[in-house]
């Protein structure tokens, strides 16, 4: 990137869009009186408390607490960070996202070009293998191998399977001519370099499966042996473009057949992910020959409310599942699922949806573990329950892991089966446990002073902003929040501006969070009365503001004698003052 978006951009782009038209693409939404509603999208819920106002281009749930502009929705509901969901919402109305000069732009301009040139090669990279699968000696080995999995022409166009070829270095020999070249090649791991300082192919006579970032770019590859010695699959090492604990095997390709799968499935191979959508089946994901990371997890649900773990039956199947779900406790909450498919030995899901259907899978998929089930069932593998000893290890090795759940359903869920187990009421065991630190909706009560109530009505209403004045002497009032007040004030007053903007400009300072919050804070008042509500507000402030002045003129007077000018400003507000009264 050349450098930060330019916050008038956002402030503009933010005009632009519709908060509802961007919201309505993902989650239909229904006219509530002013509003539109719809169910919540970032918890389980049955009745709509998902509210999305047009008029504030502000959306807000009153179950789980979620809010924000149109940006924030793609962040939370994609899964973006906030560049990408920027470039998301503008790319919808064909507009340039700018870049402001950053403070070393030569460095940031090297480095920009960088990334362009990798994801260029990598692109070049892909396509040499697809077209190697076509024109290589050994293509019809090859495609004769692909077809035998029971892959069509087409699958293999749309996942942009390629061949590596058994040769030292013909991807070398194409891409690798400069020295500059080379060594792109080597960082980015599609060649090595042995001791001797010969250069050679990382990926050598196997099936290659391009791995996409969530973008669609080629970042890295997974190269499957066809016969022979060596490793099954083997995998792109980490490089500056590639992160294998980011990054899903079918996830873009998923993202592309459907946006908010009811369930995603977790498989072993890019084989797998293949065949599986080759049957209709377009919700399967492959971690990258590691296991299932924490950052895999939060994505996948971010994107299903129910995540399917299907690994063979096998001891490296089963490890690997158990580290999934560790890696998944803290994420698990109420409304969201995860459960187990242990395939029996020698079956994987490529060889099931060949063998037997998308709906034998599919039905299997409904039978899987929960995890509830497979939790207990792990931990009491090699742990005779049935005496004193066994049950306080499961006691011991149960209690850490429990703690770590924020979901309160699932704690209390396994709290049960747990002393079901431990032949013990769940009472007796509680206070073995740390009290659950739940993170419950935003809806804790705020101490709401004059000022914190004008900042709220100025967020609601930034119409309020052209009624009255900016009153820069208000600078001199001795209450917290009033030069924030101030600075709002003169914003809104400035143009016309909805609270999605307001709150946009002041996302990167310390009050983000607070103004936030009083952006959401239920002021109990009728339409008709809340300019006059934020007028009052603003004559107590004026008032506050002259009894402290007359208050500092009398104590100078006590202290000295007053200026001319000072005593006339001090029969003024006197004067003022008994009005007032």
């Amino acid at each position: 990137m050349a450098g930060l978006i330019p916050k008038s951009f956002i402030h503009d782009l933010l005009e632009r869009a519709d908060i509802v038209e961007v919201v309505d693409s993902r989650v239909p939404l229904k006219k509530a009186g002013k509003n539109h509603q719809a169910c919540c999208p970032f918890h389980n819920e049955k009745s709509p408390s998902f509210t999305v106002s047009q008029d504030k281009q502000f959306y807000h749930c009153f179950g789980c607490g979620a809010h924000g502009n149109a940006i924030d929705f793609l962040m939370e509901f994609d899964g973006l960070q906030f560049p990408d969901a920027v470039e998301e919402l503008a790319g919808l109305f064909g507009v340039q996202v700018p870049r402001e000069e950053p403070e070393n732009p030569q460095a940031a301009q090297k480095k920009q070009q960088q990334t362009q040139d990798d994801v260029a090669i990598m692109n070049q990279a892909a396509r040499f293998y697809q077209h190697q699968l076509k024109h290589h000696a050994s293509s019809e080995q090859v495609i004769g191998y692909l077809k035998k999995r029971g892959l069509s022409g087409e699958t293999v166009k749309r996942f942009q399977i390629g061949y590596a070829p058994d040769d030292w270095d013909s991807l070398l020999k194409t891409f690798g001519q400069g020295a500059k070249q080379r060594q792109q090649l080597l960082e980015l791991k599609l060649i090595n370099r042995n001791d001797k300082g010969r250069h050679y192919d990382f990926f050598r006579d196997r099936v290659m499966f391009p791995i996409h970032d969530r973008r669609g770019r080629v970042v890295g590859f997974g190269g499957r042996i066809i016969e022979g010695d060596g490793p099954k699959y083997l995998n792109s090492p980490e490089t500056r473009l590639f992160h294998k604990g980011s990054e899903l095997y079918g996830y873009w390709h998923m993202q592309q057949a459907v946006r908010r799968p009811d369930q995603v499935v977790v498989v072993e191979g890019y084989m797998d992910v293949v065949a599986l959508s080759q049957a209709g089946i377009d919700y399967a994901v492959a971690s990258l020959g590691t296991a299932t990371t924490t950052e895999q997890l939060q994505r996948l649900f971010r994107t299903s409310p129910r995540v399917v773990c299907c690994y063979d039956g096998d001891r490296a199947g089963r490890d690997a599942a158990w580290r999934a779900l560790e890696n998944a406790l803290h994420l698990l909450k109420d409304g969201l699922d995860m459960a187990f498919l242990f395939l029996p030995e020698g079956e994987d899901p490529d060889s099931v949806v060949r063998d037997k259907g998308k709906e034998a899978f599919e039905q299997a998929l409904t039978q899987a573990k929960p995890f509830t089930e497979y939790f207990f069932e792990h931990l009491q593998e090699g742990i005779d329950v049935s005496t004193d000893a066994g049950r306080s290890q499961l006691l011991s090795t149960a209690k850490p892991l429990i703690e770590k759940i924020a979901s309160g359903y699932y704690r209390d869920a396994l709290m049960q089966r747990l002393a079901e187990i431990l032949r013990r009421e769940t009472s007796q065991l509680e206070r073995h446990f740390d009290k659950p630190n739940q993170k419950r909706p935003k809806s804790e009560s705020i101490k709401m002073t004059p000022i914190r109530k004008a900042i709220s009505l100025l967020l609601q209403y930034p119409q309020l902003g052209t009624k009255i004045a900016v009153k820069e002497e208000l600078r001199a009032l001795q209450l917290n929040g009033v030069e924030l007040f101030i600075e709002l004030h003169k914003q809104c007053a400035n143009k016309p501006m909805t609270t999605a903007q307001v709150l946009e400009s002041w996302r990167d300072s310390d009050y983000y969070s607070a103004l936030q919050k009083l952006a959401l804070w239920n002021h109990q008042l009728d339409e008709e009365n809340i300019e006059q509500e934020f007028s009052d507000i603003f004559i107590y402030l004026i008032d506050q503001y002259f009894e402290q002045r007359a208050n500092a003129l009398l104590k100078k007077s006590q202290e000295g004698a007053l200026t001319k000018v000072e005593r006339q400003e001090y029969q003024t507000i006197i004067q003022y003052l008994n009005k007032a009264k």
